[in-house]
């Protein structure tokens, strides 16, 4: 039997954070990753599976609802931006100290856009404006709604369009393009490098306690079928979709009644390179009625593997499966005596999303150029091709006698803090370093106290709220963007050595 102090489950950008974390706030710990595909970021981290859009809520209309009385609500929008931060103080921190390399290989600098037409959305897009754009976070959004200017910054999506009705633009130049693939699999090599053990190939199969409070772990080897187990102090489920099931089975009652949906998806990927050329700038629309958060439209520009791209979606569809990789039973041994009242509570009050999901997958390719054609009017279906995106497996929260679906993610751990594992989606992989700060929290109440001085060494705005911090703001905003090379001749600049100060004042 082998002994590890802590075992991670899964290869993706959350278990790859929490262990870059650990290998440089304990050291002297063991570490053992297991992933069952062949490589890193193979499932959702993967960058042709996800928007890549480093949620930062500047675009995403889904975090600044309009209110009964007119009024936009921005608090979401604000908090997920302040996640996105700490997240790029963690990365940039990296940089510097040689955990990550390459900036461009994994974050570009790309404008993030709101985009709708009709005057009640321009009214609202407007109104969205004037409440984000006093805000520190928001303070470069510039309001658009002038044809010319319009054709001006996005011609691809002004040829054709017939401008006697209205359109607005929400337009931030501060935006990113993270490939989430590049990102996790530098951080798993950092993990193998520095003395933890990467095992692909590999999937875990059971998680039992011992009486002495740690966990069993029973791994097979998918290549030859040899079966081992481990022994861990602290387990953490960051499995995508297969994180329920494992959770399930750890018997922990902090997972007891949860269940989870499976929605799939898929995108249009352009095939045209003069197209490609002619769009820079990811493009974020409003999510038709009924559909799930992550089903808002948008026109997307990617950077992979340091070449452009367009993607443009996504179109939801569904699958009982729990991984793209995963088995058409997912969905089926999901459901337990515990949490079947969760499921059908749901069932009974999520009619808008199944009629979304049956209309969805109704769509030909030519109904699927029709929606593109709202942001791109001259669409030629000969210009796409359909890829399948990843699985996404939203979070059913037992809620009384029934449950509730909630489109975000959710931070599950054991009331000991032996276990912790993280279910649901979006806006997840961007939010992944504030995610796994919150698992340090919960599951090393001893030890985090101790390695407060080293975190905010990291990530300089720990615990300070930047919204409300102007000067530190601008301060860590200047040095991601500089370490990170999101500004131009960045990579020619000497690092800030200010931030800390700035942070601890």
């Amino acid at each position: 039997m082998i002994k590890t102090d802590v075992v991670l489950i899964g290869a993706g950008i959350m278990s790859a954070t929490l262990g870059a974390l650990l290998r440089q706030l304990q050291p002297d710990w063991s570490l053992t990753l297991f992933e069952r595909l062949d490589a890193a970021a193979a499932e959702s981290s993967d960058p042709w599976n996800n928007a890549g859009t480093g949620h930062s809520a500047l675009c995403e209309l889904n975090y600044t609802p309009e209110t009964v009385d007119g009024r936009v609500e921005i608090t979401k929008a604000i908090a997920v931006n302040e996640q996105f931060q700490v997240s790029r103080q963690f990365w940039a921190h990296a940089v510097e100290n040689g955990v990550l390399v390459d900036p461009p290989s994994f974050i570009n600098p790309i404008p993030h856009v709101s985009f709708v037409h009709g005057a009640d959305n321009a009214k609202y897009l407007k109104a969205r404006y004037e409440a984000l754009v006093g805000n520190p976070l928001f303070a470069g959004m510039t309001y658009i709604d002038d044809p010319a200017e319009f054709t001006r910054r996005l011609p691809l999506m002004a040829a054709g369009r017939d401008f006697s009705e209205p359109i607005a633009l929400n337009w931030t130049d501060g935006g990113t393009d993270v490939d989430f693939g590049a990102l996790t699999t530098q951080l798993v090599n950092f993990i193998g490098s520095s003395g933890g053990a990467v095992y692909f190939g590999h999937e875990v199969t059971d998680l039992s306690r011992q009486s002495d409070g740690s966990w069993q772990v029973k791994v097979r080897n998918l290549r030859n079928g040899a079966r081992r187990t481990v022994t861990a102090k602290f387990v953490f489920v960051g499995a995508g979709g297969g994180a329920l099931p494992l959770l399930q089975k750890s018997g922990i009652k902090e997972a007891r009644g949860f269940g989870g949906f499976p929605i799939s998806g898929a995108f249009f990927r352009c095939t045209n390179p003069d197209l490609i050329g002619r769009h820079h700038a990811k493009v974020y629309g409003k999510a038709a009625k009924g559909a799930p958060p992550m089903s808002v439209p948008h026109l997307d520009t990617r950077v992979i593997n340091k070449q452009p791209g367009l993607l443009f979606g996504p179109f939801a569809g569904w699958s009982p499966k729990f991984l793209k990789a995963g088995r058409y039973t997912d969905l089926f041994k999901s459901v337990r005596p515990r949490n079947i009242g969760s499921l059908l509570g749901v069932g009974a009050t999520e009619m808008p999303l199944a009629m979304y999901l049956v209309s969805e997958l109704a769509k030909t390719k030519p109904g699927q150029v029709r929606t593109l054609s709202e942001f791109m009017p001259n669409a030629e279906g000969k210009d796409w091709e359909l890829i399948v995106a990843g699985q996404r497996v939203q979070v059913i929260r037992p809620k009384g006698i029934g449950g509730v679906l909630e489109f975000g993610t959710a931070v599950i751990s054991a009331e000991d803090g032996s276990i912790a594992g993280l279910l649901g989606a979006s806006p997840g992989a961007s939010t992944a370093v504030p995610a796994m700060l919150d698992v340090l929290r919960r599951c090393f109440a001893t030890e985090y106290q101790g390695w407060e001085p080293r975190l905010k060494e990291m990530i300089p705005s720990l615990g300070v709220p930047l919204a409300d911090s102007p000067s530190l703001f601008n301060d860590v905003w200047d040095w991601t963007s500089q370490v990170l090379q999101l500004v131009p001749d960045a990579a020619a600049r000497p690092p800030r050595h200010s931030v800390g100060a700035a942070a601890g004042g």
